[in-house]
């Protein structure tokens, strides 16, 4: 499948969901969009683990959940493997390993390797436990024959691994593979690699065994300037890992700590400027500094009036496009989306394009954008962080 040109991560996830769907490639569960997808012959393309040499030596495999990867679940747990699969968004640990009753049957095992099944026979894996991953298994929603990798857009198998990589529950050495489409191998443009980002060594597909020979360096742990103090109150084993690698004296500066956003908060905020507390100095919106607003953030404007911040909040759930930190400025009829990074502000402007809240389409852009065109005019008042 060939790319559209200057296309960003957030435009090939677009590209490859909207492909299957049109060619009827997409399984359930729907919509496709927003999710590792589904595929026809998904069960197919796992059976192609067992050609892979070292499966068979395997212990301990960790498998994401999502769909297309089940059949690799049922071989794990056929092959009486210890099966680990990641918490549901990281809030409770890291890992679940799933435990089949004794003398599990057939069925039972195939309903193990479900997701209804992974809730039902899981049990949490304590951090301190002794975990020694063998082989890694991904959920794609595009991959490269180099091995280069695009998810979903939120980021928590690079998360999962880096986690793993800083317990030392893997290695560079330790496989990663992933199971998708034929049609999802396409070419992926360098550049938007980040240095966060994971790699696979294996491509799985329904008629291919792909080795891309990556020699791109995976994750060697938590790039902790790259977390948010919003994703440490979200995911408690964070805190957790942030505790022992700040006693081992390693730096466990937050993105939010940088000392030199600090710094510009507390001796050169611009004429204009608001503060939030625990943050830099953004600008007024509609202030002549507007164009000092990080490019991290999304403006949203033409809240309907008496719109409550839950109903904005469950919308941009919808979307898929969740900042880590929300300013509401209701009486404005407008709000802030603060992001990780510019890259993750722009995948979620793409996503918001034509959102409606009751009657009104909310305008949507990067902050600082907006100043000639806020219809809410003005100044901002303080505003008020919605954590």
């Amino acid at each position: 499948m060939e790319l559209r040109a200057g296309v960003s991560k957030q435009g090939i996830r677009e590209q490859i969901w909207d492909y299957m769907e049109a060619q009827n490639i997409a399984e359930f569960p729907w919509p496709v969009h927003r999710r590792i997808p589904n595929f026809k012959d998904a069960y197919l393309a796992c059976q192609n683990i067992k050609d892979l040499e070292f499966f068979a030596k395997t212990q301990e495999v960790k498998v994401d959940p999502d769909k297309p990867l089940e059949g690799v679940r049922l071989l794990a747990l056929q092959s009486k493997k210890t099966l680990l699969v990641p918490t549901p968004r990281l809030r409770t640990g890291l890992f679940n390993r799933i435990t089949p009753p004794p003398g599990a049957t057939k069925d039972i095992l195939r309903k193990c390797a479900t997701s209804q099944g992974v809730r039902d026979y899981s049990v949490p894996v304590d951090l301190d436990a002794r975990v020694l991953v063998d082989l890694v298994v991904v959920g794609s929603v595009a991959v490269s024959e180099k091995g280069w990798r695009i998810g979903k857009g939120e980021g928590f198998a690079d998360l999962e691994y880096a986690m793993m990589a800083s317990m030392g529950a893997v290695s560079q050495g330790t496989p990663v593979v992933t199971i998708v489409h034929d049609c999802q191998v396409i070419d992926i443009p360098e550049a938007l690699l980040e240095d966060h980002d994971l790699t696979v060594d294996y491509i799985l597909t329904p008629t291919r065994v792909i080795a891309t020979g990556c020699e791109r360096p995976k994750p060697t742990g938590i790039i902790w300037s790259k977390i948010s103090c919003s994703m440490m109150g979200r995911i408690p084993i964070l805190r957790s890992l942030r505790s022992r690698e700040k006693q081992a004296g390693r730096d466990v500066t937050l993105k939010d700590e940088q000392p030199h956003l600090e710094a510009r908060s507390q001796h050169s905020a611009p004429p204009g400027t608001v503060r939030r507390p625990g943050g830099p100095a953004q600008p007024e919106a509609g202030s002549p500094n507007g164009e000092d607003v990080p490019s991290d953030t999304v403006y949203v404007g033409n809240l309907p009036q008496d719109t409550r911040v839950s109903e904005l909040k469950k919308a941009l759930r919808e979307r898929g496009a969740a900042p880590l930190r929300l300013t509401w400025q209701g009486p404005q009829h407008r709000a802030f989306l603060h992001f990780l990074d510019p890259a993750s502000a722009q995948e979620a402007l793409s996503r918001l394009q034509g959102l409606h809240l009751g009657a009104n389409t909310l305008k949507v852009e990067l902050a600082g954008q907006q100043r000639a065109s806020d219809p809410a005019g003005g100044h901002a008042r303080d505003p008020h962080p919605d954590h």
